[in-house]
């Protein structure tokens, strides 16, 4: 009888241990979720002196996490082409590296409907042409030369965008056989070129910063902001529940005015107000 109610003890404390093994892996805040996140590009993700994740997306999906308890993010930089190849491969959940939406993207990942961040962009021109290059349009009457694009990028359906709504001041849109054109800012110094369409954060840390690869340029060039287009995490395809929270969560934190404060606080100013 004794060997009897021992076993039974024994199997029943053996239960109650697995049982709250489970509730443990199941229960709300405890279900993983690996964040990739490129290392240097800096004010969007980035690794900080102390060796942490850092950067204004990685802020804002600190600020997503905190509304769907159910989830844990935990932060991993990383390559850009890794971050690429590991969240479509399932090895990262979600991946942020001031994306856009490109179809491509759409094909290989859930995307969701609302945006993380904002990259802004417009034109780098000839300063001396700055009393007839004020913006977009003005560029476009002055002669709408723009340094090649490839089709391919998410800066092409912008400027058909912009020709569709300006039949009266083009902007020659030209494609180009090569992803990166390196020197665009020198075509453009030369006169081959009138304007070259650059990101803002690019241009401020080539040409604005002392220690830019093109700072040598800084008095001959001048930057336009045009719009900011709307930049988005990346998920697995096999993470829809997560994708749509994830959604529902930014779309708060837009409304609630977060986004905005982190903008001010990771680019010093409110990066929103050119969408």
């Amino acid at each position: 009888m004794k060997r009897i109610m021992l076993g039974a003890l024994v199997f029943m404390l053996g239960a109650a241990l697995f049982a709250g093994g489970a509730r443990d892996s199941g229960a709300p805040g405890t279900q993983k979720v690996r964040v990739a996140h490129t290392q240097n590009y800096y004010p969007y993700d980035f690794i900080n002196e102390k060796g942490e994740s850092d950067g204004f997306e990685v802020a804002v999906l600190r600020a997503v996490d905190e509304l769907i308890p159910e989830y844990e993010f935990e932060y991993v930089g990383t390559s850009d082409d890794d971050l690429l190849i590991g969240v479509e491969s399932g090895k990262y959940t979600v991946g942020i590296k001031g994306a856009w939406l490109t179809e491509d993207r759409k094909k290989k990942f859930i995307i969701p409907e609302s945006y993380i961040g904002a990259s802004v962009i417009g034109i780098a021109y000839r300063t001396e042409n700055a009393d007839r290059i004020r913006d977009f349009e003005s560029f476009a009457r002055f002669s709408g030369k723009l340094v090649p694009i490839p089709p391919q990028s998410a800066q092409w359906p912008v400027v058909e965008d912009y020709n569709n709504n300006h039949p009266d001041a083009q902007v020659k849109l030209v494609p180009s056989d090569v992803f990166i054109i390196t020197d665009a800012y020198t075509w453009v110094i030369e006169g081959r070129y009138d304007a070259f369409f650059d990101i803002k954060l690019s241009f401020d840390a080539t040409v604005q910063d002392p220690n830019g690869a093109w700072h040598r340029y800084a008095d001959r060039l001048s930057y336009a902001p045009y719009r900011a287009i709307p930049t988005y995490p990346l998920f697995n395809k096999n993470n829809q529940d997560l994708a749509d929270k994830c959604d529902e969560a930014l779309k708060k934190l837009i409304a609630d005015g977060t986004l905005g404060k982190l903008s001010v606080q990771y680019f010093g100013e409110d990066i929103f107000r050119y969408i």
